[in-house]
């Protein structure tokens, strides 16, 4: 059930309450591992295939530009994991049915919108990191480059992941901009989904110390669990989904404070 669309009242934040809600997400986790691992366990699989098909495809250079873009996708996929916490803070009993209920029934409400400009930002991603490689490598450069190591050794290539880094932060850090608080707020209250994407920049931008202390966290603990493999996105995923619940929870005054 969501709350009436109200006035959305951001609260301050520190980085202490970043370690805070980190603890709070681990802490949802325990207490719910089997919805935990399963939306972590979609994520995963979907990394898996998209690596797997880069390979069949001879083209492993793509898996640096997926790696810095695929984590683009990670909010949509913690919706679910949104809903747990929010049932774990009602005291509510989780069920797989009320649970993935919940997340089907979003495709009706302002989430699949979001999600559209989420999609959206990781396909020109992928068009940009594909015309770098263009650009640097040569418009044949697919035939004549077929491993990491080799790129790394050219100067070219140095240059190239290096640009290409830096473009890839950058949108990362936009798409963390209209998400770090929009997703639990449309899924737990009546809001559009650009009032949502503004609320999420005004969070940022009233409290910087705290949140970019939060993006770095996700940014560096879900690159670190993409190395086995995406593994370790089966625990680092639903952790960091919970957190952001309890995150914005935090960032905004709930409705019972805003006069709703």
């Amino acid at each position: 059930m969501t709350s009436p669309a109200g006035p959305l009242h951001i609260l301050p934040l520190t980085p202490r309450d970043i370690g805070a809600v980190l603890a709070a997400g681990w802490r949802d986790f325990q207490r719910a591992p089997g919805f935990g691992l399963f939306f972590g366990g979609v994520y995963v699989l979907c990394g898996i295939l998209i690596f797997a098909v880069l390979q069949i495809w001879r083209i492993p250079w793509a898996v640096l530009p997926l790696a810095v873009g695929f984590p683009l996708l990670g909010p949509f996929v913690a919706v679910g994991l949104y809903e747990v916490s929010r049932c774990l803070a009602r005291g509510d009993v989780l069920t797989w049915r009320a649970v993935l209920g919940v997340v089907l029934r979003q495709k009706d409400r302002q989430i699949p919108s979001i999600s559209a400009v989420i999609v959206g930002l990781f396909l020109l991603w992928l068009f940009i990191a594909d015309v770098i490689y263009a650009l640097f490598l040569g418009l044949n450069a697919y035939e004549r480059h077929g491993g990491l190591a080799e790129l790394l050794t050219s100067a070219n290539g140095l240059a190239m992941f290096v640009v290409g880094g830096g473009v890839g932060a950058a949108l990362a850090f936009l798409l963390f901009g209209i998400t770090a608080v929009s997703l639990p707020l449309l899924l737990d209250r009546e809001v559009d989904f650009v009032t949502a994407m503004i609320t999420s920049i005004g969070v940022i931008r009233a409290n910087p110390l705290a949140m970019l202390s939060w993006a770095g966290l996700i940014a560096t603990t879900m690159l670190l669990a993409m190395l086995p493999l995406f593994l370790g996105l089966l625990v680092v995923l639903p952790v960091l989904g919970h957190a952001s619940w309890h995150l914005y929870t935090r960032a905004l005054a709930p409705p019972a404070e805003t006069g709703e």
